[in-house]
């Protein structure tokens, strides 16, 4: 390989803009992620949890590996970016920067071909369905911890509103949670004219959606970070008529497995408590989606090292408060020794950097090298003969 890994990470990150595909539906993504590997001498798997990628390139004969993650799926969103290299998948567009994490880890591939200090097994794995959270879970299930041994797992997101640049990472919880939560209230409809004659659900779904706002106040501890949303209500009514049933859904955003069954048992006390005073029936249905990420000290120390080696200490948050967002690597996290960190993007400012999930997304290009170089510096400083081990 003689390419720059850096300009190289910029061409193959607008090549992936223009192909987003939704969920387990990647298999453009895919199919060039696995080509550039091979292309760049690495061993390819495909089809690993339905869609996912794994490359393998071993040195030596050390039996110690690393695997580097990145997401490989976009949103089901219509870009309106006006770049050249927009999506030309209709309704589907890479508003999350997944396109960039893998450009990054692909430029990492590139750089390490290139490098004869490390010796070891370092993994490249590509997933599926990071934003409906189900990806890493079905990667896991087909086996590839023990398809693919590795010893710790490193992965990053980028982050607008981080200034540009800047790598923040923590031990212990970086993201939070994601649990879903419906509840469906049953009363009896009738005529708006005649509310002595129904049982009227929207009355007591209201009840209830001010009631969960006590979750967090009176009965978690104030120390811990917790978040109960409602965000949705569908009746079955019209404008004269009262409804039979009212569905409230929301979601939950926990930092510990115990807070996440506190506020779940809570949600159920509270929706048939106040269903029940009104004559009602209520039925909830609480799901987890997300698990916490939770980095293990040590691959927190060893990130925080190489990011120090990326971008200068005084680029490096190694302290950084958790976010309630959520990341699909908890699931890697919670089977294997991990570490996930957040690189910055930049101020986010009208004609610049857009949220995340913002149909005006695309990905920062300047914080290309940032990624690899973080990524680069992980494997070099895991691999070498003092941890060989």
């Amino acid at each position: 390989m003689t390419a720059d890994p850096y300009e190289s990470a910029i061409r193959w990150r607008r090549e992936l803009h223009r192909i987003p595909g939704i969920a387990f539906d990647v298999g453009e993504t895919a199919a060039f992620v696995a080509r550039t590997c091979t292309d760049l001498g690495w061993e390819v798997t495909t089809g690993v949890g339905g869609s996912g990628v794994v490359a393998s390139l071993t040195r030596g004969a050390s039996s110690r590996s690393i695997a580097l993650r990145a997401d490989m799926d976009g949103l089901p969103i219509e870009e309106r970016t006006g770049v050249a290299h927009s999506s030309r998948t209709p309704g589907a567009m890479h508003a999350c920067g997944h396109d960039g994490h893998m450009a990054m880890v692909l430029g990492a591939a590139a750089a390490l071909t290139e490098h004869a200090d490390w010796e070891g097994t370092v993994r490249l794995v590509f997933q599926p369905a990071e934003e409906p959270g189900t990806g890493a879970e079905a990667m896991i299930a087909d086996g590839l911890f023990a398809r693919f041994p590795v010893d710790e797992m490193f992965g990053l997101h980028n982050l607008p509103g981080l200034p540009e640049g800047e790598i923040h990472t923590r031990s212990g919880p970086l993201m939070a949670a994601e649990d879903n939560v419906e509840i469906a209230v049953t009363g009896r409809g009738g005529h708006a004219s005649a509310p002595h004659l129904v049982i009227d659900p929207l009355v007591i779904a209201a009840e209830i959606i001010l009631a969960l706002q006590t979750i967090v106040s009176r009965s978690v501890d104030p120390l811990d970070a917790v978040v109960v949303s409602c965000t949705d209500l569908d009746t079955d009514g019209a404008r004269n008529a009262l409804p039979d049933q009212v569905v409230i859904r929301g979601d939950a955003r926990t930092f510990t497995d115990e807070n996440s069954a506190l506020v779940e048992a809570r949600i159920r006390e509270i929706a048939e408590g106040i269903a029940r005073a009104h004559r009602a029936a209520s039925e909830v249905s609480y799901t987890r989606v997300f698990r916490p990420t939770i980095n293990d000290p040590d691959c927190a120390r060893h990130a925080i090292s190489a990011a120090e080696a990326a971008v200068g200490a005084d680029r490096v948050e190694a302290s950084c408060r958790p976010i309630t967002a959520s990341e699909d690597f908890a699931a890697f996290a919670r089977a294997v020794p991990a570490c996930f960190a957040l690189l910055g993007a930049g101020e986010i400012a009208d004609g610049g950097t857009a949220p995340l999930h913002s149909r005006r997304f695309d990905y920062n290009d300047a914080i290309l090298p940032a990624g690899i170089d973080f990524f680069t510096a992980l494997v070099r400083a895991r691999l070498t003969k003092e941890n060989r081990a």
